[in-house]
Formats: structure tokens, C-alpha cells, sequence
């Protein structure tokens, strides 16, 4: 069981936007979604844990490693999926995954050709070994980013964004696959796509403008709105009084018309029904942003 332990990590650009706000967070073997809007802070923190990019206060250990300070060491242990996995043109799944574990080390030929074998058919793709990659479609080039983010058995597995662009079908073998490596080690799922946590993740937490605003498992997220969530239908035209009169947690389009959920403590009255929460729901009201078309 690896523990990965982050204290009052901060990080402002130089273009004065704080990206890391003092981010506390502690994370054990299983899936960890962390859900925010863009800009939030996500991918600043995903990159900051991988290495790439230095924290201006605070730490991060993972097990006895000190992320900020042993980045050698931490590449060792780390599997890490960025948002845009880019791949050699004409190379084949088997000649990059041979080449990455080249990198990470497997010097043995024998050896690295099983592993490279064993991670093919992990991630359902042996067939299509001696395919060129820039030829497989989205949901195939994340399987070959995580078939990549395995190699060298890592504690920690960084996955950002990674379902952005998948068809439904894809979407589902991603969780499958995801699901069954976040098993054994750490992964975190760094997304703003709320289905990716909740079918995933036993524990989360939500970020925005920098800070964790949220951390807990999805279902206690979710019942703490319990009896406190209301919808409406209403006209457009009225949608900015509502939004006076009332904390509009979100609001969609059914069929030419505003759908919105409230947040109250007190049944609101004026034609608004209860609903079961979701969260979705949580999600915006932890942001606590008003009238975002979802």
C-alpha cells in the first residue's frame, strides 16, 4: 500500500494567476477523481506531482520520496498520461511502447519484449501491435497511453483529461481498463467530466481558482444535498430574475428552455419541485457558480 501525502503545495505564474492555493491532499492505493472546472488548478497540480514543474511552497511526499526535491527518483515510480498523449508519425503500438521502456530502464531484451507483450494485450490492442499509432482511433491511442503509464510498476499513475473526445463505447473500455489498473496502485483522475468520477472513483476531491473546495467519497458529497436540491423549468426571458432571487447551482436547455436546480435549505415554493441530488449537483455547488449551461 503506497501513501501519497501533499501539504500546502502553492504555485502562482509569473502572469500573477495562482494556480496551487496551499492544496492539501492524502491519497492510498485506489482511484482518486479530482474534478474541477478548466482553470482550476488540475493540470498545474497533475504536472507539479509529475515532475514537470516546480511548486513554489510546500510538499509532496509518496512513500518516502520527496516528489519536489527527488525527481529522478519519482520518475521511476510514476506512470503519467497527459491530456494530449502525442505519438512518433509511422511508429507502431509494440516500437513505442519498446522504446518508453527503453527509457525507463528495462535494458534486457528478453524481458522488455514480455512486458511490452504483457501491456499489448492488457490493454486489448496485441492485434493491432504492428499498426502505426497515428492511424488508431481516441479511445485506442489512451489505451496505448495507459499500456505506456504501466512500465516500470509504478506507485503512482497520473491520468489528465483522458476521456475528452471518446465515443461512448471507448469511454466504457477506458473505465474498464482504468478500473482494473487503479486496483494495485494510485491513480489519479484529473477531470471536469463528471461521469468519469462517479462511475470510477471511491474517493474525490474538487478544485477550483487553485484551492480543494471539496475532498470525501462521491456518495457522502451527494447526500449531504439531500432535501436541499429543487428544478424548474422557466423561460429565458426570466432566467437572470431567478438567478437574483435564488443560488442557481446549474441550469441546462430541455427542449428551448432553461432547466434549473437550486440550492435551499427551505422548499422554495413558486412551482419548484424536489429532486434527488447528483453530482453533478455537488460539482456546481461547491464551485458555486450561478447560470452554467452544462
Amino acid at each position: 500500500m503506497s501513501t501519497l501525502k501533499i501539504s500546502n503545495l502553492s504555485k502562482t505564474y509569473p502572469n500573477g494567476v495562482k494556480a496551487l492555493d496551499n492544496v492539501t491532499l492524502e491519497l492510498e492505493n485506489g482511484m482518486f477523481g479530482l474534478l474541477g472546472p478548466n482553470g482550476a488548478g488540475k493540470s498545474s497540480l497533475m504536472r507539479t506531482l509529475a515532475t514537470l514543474q516546480e511548486a513554489d511552497s510546500g510538499s509532496a511526499f509518496l512513500d518516502e520520496i520527496d516528489i519536489l526535491n527527488q525527481p529522478a527518483e519519482t520518475r521511476k515510480v510514476l506512470g503519467y498520461l497527459p491530456q494530449e498523449f502525442g505519438v512518433y508519425p509511422r511508429i507502431t503500438a509494440q516500437q513505442l511502447l519498446t522504446h518508453i521502456a527503453v527509457l525507463k530502464g528495462i535494458t534486457n531484451k528478453k524481458e522488455r519484449k514480455l512486458l511490452v507483450d504483457y501491456l499489448l494485450d492488457k490493454v486489448n490492442l496485441y492485434e493491432k501491435r504492428n499498426k502505426s499509432v497515428k492511424g488508431f482511433s481516441g479511445g485506442m491511442k489512451q489505451r496505448v497511453g495507459i499500456a505506456q503509464a504501466l512500465i516500470g510498476n509504478p506507485k503512482l499513475i497520473i491520468v489528465d483529461e483522458p476521456t475528452a473526445g471518446l465515443d461512448p463505447g471507448e469511454r466504457n473500455r477506458f473505465y474498464n481498463l482504468l478500473a482494473d489498473v487503479g486496483k494495485d496502485v494510485i491513480v489519479i483522475l484529473s477531470t471536469h467530466i463528471v461521469d468519469d468520477v462517479r462511475e470510477l472513483c471511491t474517493n474525490m476531491a474538487i478544485m477550483n481558482l487553485g484551492e480543494i473546495v471539496y475532498q470525501g467519497s462521491p456518495q457522502n458529497a451527494i447526500e449531504e444535498l439531500n432535501s436541499k436540491v429543487y428544478q424548474k423549468i422557466v423561460s429565458r426571458d426570466t432566467l437572470q430574475q431567478y438567478a437574483k432571487d435564488y443560488k442557481i447551482i446549474s441550469n441546462k436547455m430541455v427542449g428551448g428552455q432553461p432547466l434549473i436546480h437550486v440550492f435551499s435549505d427551505d422548499h422554495p415554493q413558486n412551482g419548484f419541485e424536489q429532486v434527488t441530488p447528483n453530482l453533478e449537483d455537488v460539482f456546481f455547488s461547491k464551485i458555486n457558480t450561478s447560470n452554467v449551461l452544462v
